[in-house]
């Protein structure tokens, strides 16, 4: 017969394990930092085919994975919040912890980060990159 502590901390294990389930789960849209919505965030010129450029002031990558397209991501690698690395050979890596991501979708492709990097929309107006 379990002892009235068991039910308890079995009740605990269920409730915390559901709220890590949650956690685990695809993350809404993700929100525009303040101040840079309609601006230019960076050249065309300044992405290169295959790699991309950290822009530090806004913790945006932004990556040119074939060209003439360009994505944007979270700089912040959603393992621990690490900066992650400029792109390079379309993979995104976080020096942190090792990490990685698809430069197109931002889908991670090795942990320990289980999450992908929040994508942001943007568009190319002229030679420039532009969050939208």
């Amino acid at each position: 017969m379990p002892t009235r502590r068991h039910v308890i901390g079995a009740a605990g294990a269920v409730v915390c394990g559901a709220a890590l389930a949650g956690c685990a789960g695809e993350q809404g849209p993700a929100v525009v930092p303040p101040g840079i919505k309609g601006k230019v965030i960076a050249k065309t010129s300044d992405i290169p085919v295959g790699g991309g450029k950290v822009i530090h002031e806004w913790k945006i990558v932004i990556a040119q994975p074939t060209s003439g397209v360009f994505k944007a991501f979270s700089a912040s690698c959603p393992h621990q919040g690490c900066a992650v690395a400029r792109p390079a050979d379309g993979v995104i890596r976080c020096p942190c912890h090792g990490s990685e991501f698809d430069a197109t979708s931002g889908k991670c492709l090795k942990g320990p980060a289980e999450a992908p990097l929040a994508e942001f929309a943007l568009k190319v107006q002229g030679d420039g990159i532009v969050m939208v």
